[in-house]
């Protein structure tokens, strides 16, 4: 399996599946070992602090079975850092290595999972693996294709945040839409002042108390709904991204794409632009003496033109597929048999993703960014090597 690895200066690599630890419980090793995700950090600066409690905290953002809005497993979300930090929590410069162990693979779990191994998830990757994997596939619980593998993901995140942090820069994510149902409009500030007030983290209020009730009656109904997580990264300065095939907007979009669940990403007025006029879609630029920069005056290209940032906020919208198994009665196929029947799969799964996938979302940005800013940083101090006047045209 390849495409593990996300990242040219700053990179996360990440292994790890749903259950394949429950096929461990017999070795005489610690349980902490018995199966989880695992995650190597390359590109970490040195001396930077980073704590398990630092990673957990965003870990508890993603976590199973904290709300009613959720998948009802239970697990931990533990982290051990291995590698990479010493004397006083400070990193060393080398790989930061961290473990993240599944405290939730009960063999009756794993049972379910194997009765239906035979037969394809409509909406789920088990017959695209089957037939790249063969019948050696990963059938329990989703395997790599799990929305468990995400944990790994924002513990590589949670230490892009730690170093972007020192940078003054922000990313938030927010649900902005649920089967249907829209917040009104959102400014960072207003994100910012309701950032997980509710269970489904929309900074509206009154649509966010909409949004859960229409989850839970979906829910009831054995089914699942989808919708739209918006993203801002603020404090992005202008002048990352990298031209043409490495268009900052191209990485973000690989970036969130890369997520399971998403299924579209649009930047600033994204498919908008469709109806627009040329006169109604550009952002005019004006210099802000107080700053003592150029600024837009609106920000439809969402932070980012020609895939460089201009210096405004970057705003990224990903829509969120409903979750593919539910309680419900659904045609399929038998693999062994290729006779075509109907069945109804249990499982512990989400009625929606959107509760969940936020954080997946920060992370996946932050990494992004980190790793643009140091690809952007070494063309620069090369450059002013050059002339050493470049900065300030």
């Amino acid at each position: 399996m390849f495409g593990n690895t996300f990242g040219r200066m700053f990179r996360v690599t990440t292994c790890g599946e749903s259950y394949s630890g429950g096929f461990r419980k017999h070795l005489p090793i610690p349980p902490e070992l018995y199966g989880g995700q695992m995650v190597i950090v390359d590109g970490v600066p040195p001396g930077l602090k980073i704590t398990a409690e630092m990673i957990e905290e965003e870990l508890d953002k993603r976590r199973p079975g904290l709300s009613k809005l959720s998948t009802p497993r239970k697990e931990k979300d533990k982290v051990y850092i291995f590698s990479g930090v010493m004397e006083n929590d400070l990193t060393t410069g080398a790989p930061v290595g961290m473990i993240i162990p599944s405290s939730d693979i009960e063999d009756a779990h794993i049972q379910q999972h194997k009765d239906n191994r035979e037969l394809v998830r409509p909406g789920q990757a088990s017959y695209t693996y089957f037939k790249k994997y063969g019948r050696y596939y990963d059938w329990a619980g989703a395997g790599r294709a799990s929305a468990r593998e995400t944990a790994a993901r924002v513990a590589g995140g949670a230490v892009a945040k730690l170093i972007l942090d020192t940078m003054g820069i922000d990313v938030i994510a927010y649900v902005v839409e649920s089967h249907g149902i829209k917040a009104a409009p959102v400014t960072y500030e207003t994100a910012r002042a309701n950032y997980r007030k509710n269970e489904i983290n929309c900074p509206d209020p009154e649509k966010a108390r909409e949004m859960i009730e229409d989850i839970m009656k979906v829910k009831a109904a054995g089914d699942s709904c989808g919708g739209v997580i918006e993203i801002i990264a603020k404090g992005v300065p202008a002048g990352i991204g990298e031209p043409v095939f490495d268009k900052l907007s191209a990485m973000i979009a690989h970036a969130i794409m890369s997520i399971g669940g998403i299924k579209g990403v649009e930047i600033g007025d994204g498919f908008a632009f469709a109806g627009m006029t040329g006169s109604q879609s550009n952002d005019t630029p004006y210099f802000d003496k107080e700053e003592g920069r150029i600024r837009f005056r609106t920000n439809r290209a969402g932070g980012i033109l020609g895939g460089i940032s201009n210096g405004e906020e970057i705003r990224v919208r990903a829509v969120c597929k409903p979750t593919p198994t539910i309680l419900m009665s659904q045609e399929t196929v038998n693999i062994a048999t290729s006779e075509n029947v109907r069945h109804v799969f249990a499982s512990r799964s989400d009625p929606t993703i959107c509760t969940r996938v936020y954080p997946v979302c920060e992370a996946m940005m932050r990494i992004v960014l980190l790793d643009a800013i140091y690809m952007s940083r070494a063309y620069r101090s090369v450059t002013s090597d050059i002339d050493p006047d470049w900065e300030d045209i």
